[in-house]
Parts: C-alpha cells; structure tokens; sequence
C-alpha cells in the first residue's frame, strides 16, 4: 500500500506542476497580446460621436435618433473612450442616404383567373455614409459607406415587424462601423 501511495503523490505533484506551468505561461501570453483586439492607439482617448442626419428618400422618423444612441453607446460601452464635445482624440458623423423596403421574391398564385403575383419575401436595406477622422492616427481616417439588409415574409404586417427588422439591420451596420474602426478589419 505505501507503493501505492507514493505513486498516487507523485502523480498529483505532476499534475500540479503541470497546471502551475500552463498557468505561468498563460499569464506571459496575456501580458504580450491584448485579447480586445483594438488597434486604437493607447493616445487616444476620447470620442465625439455627432448624431446621424436621415436624407435617405423614404424617411423612418425614429430611424435617425435609434441609429446614432446605438452607434454612441457601442462605442463607449466597449472601448475605454470619453465621450467629448469638445477637441476629441475622434470624430465620428454621418447620414443615413438609403432606407428602402422592397421585394425579393415573387411567388404567383394558382387559384386567381390568370394567376396574380404578389411579393413573398421583402429586403429592408439601410445605408449609411460615415465620416471618421482620428487625429492621433490621421492616416486611419476616412469616409466610407455601409450597407447591409434584413429579409422577411412578406405575409407580416410591415408596422409590425419594421422596428424588429431596423434593429437588426442597425446592429450589423454598427458591427461594420466598429470593426473598421477600433479592430481596423
């Protein structure tokens, strides 16, 4: 039994040894590589983000205000930014130019005399034209537009399914807009 014992206390001093090694070298790796992925530079440290005008043709009137509270809140609830109004490290502005709804997929229908064609599927698409200027870093500037879409049935109430359908699309824009910008993708 005493064989037995020694065994079992040489393998538990290995496995400790094991785990306080892989440990060690896990906190040497962290302390090399920042595991948030910004490529902001350290300088940088505060924000403005002004709000997004909408001059797209087809007007959403909440479209506007939505869109420029999420894109602020991405941005100071996930870096270490200040929001600022006043000589920022960065300036983000933009407009919306783009909000349309319209059809994807037609399917016609048997049971009309001559068949009737009707829309089975919808796309809202939301395009946005952002001005960023980095004063720290100018050569990372730029003026781009971002654009993605939403599909759905065609069968759902419109003003029901609207506000869903812009939250989703906004999120992906944003998601585009910080990516660009902070992880520099």
């Amino acid at each position: 039994m005493v064989l037995f014992s020694s065994t079992k206390t040489s393998a538990c001093r290995k496995s400790r040894t094991i785990a306080a090694a892989f440990f060690m070298a896990l906190l040497v790796l962290q302390s090399c590589y920042s595991f948030t992925g910004s490529s902001l530079s350290p300088e940088i440290k505060t924000v403005q983000i002004n709000e997004f005008v909408n001059n797209a043709p087809l007007v959403n009137p909440t479209l506007a205000q939505q869109f420029s509270t999420d894109i602020q809140n991405r941005f100071l609830q996930r870096t270490t930014l200040k929001g600022t109004k006043e000589n920022p490290d960065m300036l983000i502005e933009g407009e919306i130019i783009d909000y349309s709804i319209s059809p994807t997929t037609i399917s016609s229908g048997v049971n009309a005399a001559g068949g009737s064609i009707q829309a089975a599927q919808n796309k809202l698409t939301i395009t946005v034209r952002v001005h960023y200027e980095n004063k720290i870093e100018p050569d990372k500037s730029f003026d781009r537009t971002f654009s993605d879409e939403a599909v759905f049935n065609s069968d759902l109430d419109i003003n029901a399914i609207e506000t869903s359908q812009v939250k989703i699309v906004n999120e992906r824009i944003i998601n585009k807009i910080f990516n660009d910008i902070v992880a520099n993708w």
